[in-house]
């Protein structure tokens, strides 16, 4: 009756189920939305610009309004990245970003190679186009940069399998390590991926979170390289802190031929589901612009935090936190005496406190966990002072 594609019914990990049994209120880590992070930004000046009469007719362009495409061109300009508005692609969500691309690229069955680690999300929305993901490592001992001998060897591996890879993922900066690819990194892959024939897909929607970053990294892929074609993700969600917004973008570069074919097909795609609201690209000009101070209260909120959590682990030298080099989440490394699944159910029970099991994100071995930045300052602090106390269960 049902499509593989979609999980069985109560198919939920015993954390989710834990979770939902648990009978107090639990103080949650791992929250990611900033609309609910009180902010000290008013958000009503960026809704009330989506009252535009205009937005009262329906007028749709299936790449998404030009006059909004061009505000995304100036936003990536305001950046010193040249964006032209013809390469532009309105989406609803990176997720919808994601899901057009796969449509694009791949067909069902063929390969998509993803960072490991880095978020689960990619796992859902290749399931529901029917493709495979194969996993290329970042390496711990490199703070988990990006190698393109390590996408070939998962290439091969894809490959030897009797599967076409389609595209490679580069999530830059990662989520939750925040490190970013270096140009001759990108310059590599993209060699690789224009003799092999396949697309790159750089998520960039933590563009604006920037802490730190090796001299070289890059910032945005589609303005860095035309050997291969590239795709690089942005939106509202993260740039603007406006996820209720649902807008997002693809910036594509490439061989004129293969781009243009591209960008017709995606024009296609596009046409075919019209998702993208009307007023919110009317209003999208002043959304960027609005969403610049909302992105400054935001980095000062995860600048603060991530300072809280290194100084209550200062006298623990068996916990090491990440460097906040970029991105909403911190990673703290902790000896591996104690399963990560045990670890955060304890949390939970004993804590009334959540936070994620490294192997969430493909972490390579136990144990680690990560953390939101996101919480308001007094809540963050509450958060690691349970951190801290159910952790001495083991130190």
């Amino acid at each position: 009756m049902f499509s593989t594609r979609t999980p069985a019914p109560g198919a939920e990990n015993r954390l989710t189920r834990a979770l939902g049994a648990h009978p107090r209120t639990v103080l949650d880590l791992t929250a990611t939305n900033p609309t609910t992070a009180r902010l000290p930004v008013d958000p009503s000046p960026a809704l009330a610009l989506l009252a535009n009469p205009r937005g009262g007719v329906y007028s749709p362009e299936s790449c998404g309004l030009l006059s909004a495409r061009k505000a995304v061109a100036a936003y990536y300009e305001k950046r010193g990245v040249p964006a032209d508005p013809a390469r532009l692609v309105l989406t609803a969500s990176t997720s919808e970003a994601y899901s057009w691309l796969f449509k694009l690229l791949a067909a069902p069955g063929e390969a998509v190679l993803v960072p490991a680690p880095s978020y689960p999300l990619l796992d859902a929305l290749a399931a529901l186009e029917g493709i495979e993901l194969v996993r290329y490592r970042l390496p711990a001992e490199d703070r988990w940069a990006v190698h393109a001998s390590l996408v070939a060897d998962a290439a091969d591996r894809a490959t030897a399998s009797g599967r076409r890879v389609a595209a490679a993922i580069v999530v830059n900066p990662n989520n939750p390590t925040g490190t970013s690819i270096s140009g001759a990194e990108l310059g590599a892959l993209s060699s690789l991926a224009a003799r092999r024939g396949f697309g790159i897909v750089s998520d960039e929607v933590f563009l604006d979170y920037r802490f730190e970053g090796r001299p070289g990294d890059v910032r945005v892929a589609a303005a860095e390289t035309e050997e291969a074609l590239v795709f690089s993700l942005g939106g509202l969600s993260k740039s603007a802190a406006l996820p209720q917004l649902k807008l997002g973008w693809i910036l594509a570069s490439g061989p004129v031929p293969l781009l243009s074919a591209a960008l017709e097909r995606l024009a296609w795609i596009a046409d075919s589901f019209l998702s993208v609201g009307s007023p919110v690209q009317l209003a999208l000009p002043g959304l960027l612009a609005w969403g610049d101070g909302a992105a400054g209260a935001l980095r000062t909120r995860l600048l603060s935090n991530h300072a809280t959590l290194v100084e209550a682990f200062q006298s623990a030298p068996d916990v090491t936190v990440s460097p906040l080099s970029a991105g909403w989440s911190a990673v703290l490394r902790l000896p591996a005496v104690e399963p990560e699944e045990a670890l955060v159910l304890r949390l939970l029970e004993q804590e009334d406190l959540l936070v994620h099991p490294g192997y969430f994100f493909d972490f390579p071995r136990e144990a680690f966990l990560v953390v939101s930045l996101l919480p308001p300052e007094e809540t963050f602090r509450e958060g690691v002072t349970r951190l801290v106390r159910g952790l001495r269960a083991w130190r």
